[in-house]
């Protein structure tokens, strides 16, 4: 089997950017949260808001993602974005030995001020912090090391030195031409939900292109987005200590 690389992030945190990116390189079979889909669209769905009248696919399980991976990998190195509480039932280490593990983080102020502008109804199940800190915990004692971390600011605060940094951390080359590309591609096209709706800016940018850092001032946000984030920013502070930086 080839190299499976996850990129395991929350929602809203500038991974489909990343993963954009990583569809430029030409050289990985890139994947667009798969167990995702199966989590909120398969034919048994996981996702707390569920409703009978819900869109659901005949056939598409978790099993079934992950039997259509390994199938993939077979063939070629696999690049996958995805969220860690989709999968939580799933992390034995035979399971999670299979995978080149890497972390994308982002300030739960900004991650949950625009899932609460997406869906004002969300439930804290689909935001993901503490599953993701529990996998990188989970992952850091079964190896004996932590995973990379990329915190999304210091991504789009450096973009170049930062992709080296993780090439470097999972173990394949920087490719310089990767980060750019031209405007009007269409990621729509490998999203299962809504039609790629929340990608129309990513599908008129030009690349990875360095961005001023900005702040959300959480105590100007709305009372829930308060409330949820006091619960999952000491899981987001926990992996930011371990972040990597360029050389």
């Amino acid at each position: 089997m080839h190299k499976i690389i996850a990129l395991w992030a929350i929602p809203r945190s500038t991974s489909t950017a990343f993963e954009w990116m990583m569809r430029q390189r030409g050289d990985l079979d890139c994947l667009h949260e798969p167990f995702g889909e199966a989590w909120y669209q398969g034919e048994d769905p996981f996702w707390p808001r569920f409703k009978e009248d819900e869109k659901t696919t005949k056939g598409l399980s978790i099993e079934s993602v992950w039997d259509d991976i390994q199938n993939r990998a077979a063939k070629g190195p696999v690049f996958l974005k995805d969220f860690p509480h989709y999968i939580n039932h799933m992390w034995t280490p035979e399971f999670l030995g299979h995978f080149t593990h890497a972390f994308l983080i982002r300030d739960p102020a900004k991650t949950i001020s625009s899932m609460y502008n997406k869906w004002p109804d969300f439930d804290e199940l689909e935001v993901g912090f503490p599953e993701q800190r529990a996998l990188f915990d989970l992952l850091t004692a079964l190896n004996g090391t932590p995973p990379p971390v990329i915190d999304s600011d210091d991504l789009l605060e450096d973009p170049d030195k930062m992709v080296a940094a993780f090439c470097d951390a999972v173990g394949i080359p920087f490719i310089k031409d990767a980060m750019s590309w031209k405007p009007g591609g269409d990621p729509s096209a490998h999203s299962w939900w809504d039609g790629g709706s929340f990608h129309a800016n990513l599908a008129q940018s030009t690349g990875l292109t360095p961005q001023v850092r900005r702040y959300v001032e959480v105590a100007d946000a709305p009372e829930r987005v308060r409330r949820v984030h006091r619960r999952m920013k000491p899981h987001y502070d926990h992996l930011f200590q371990h972040r990597i930086k360029p050389k």
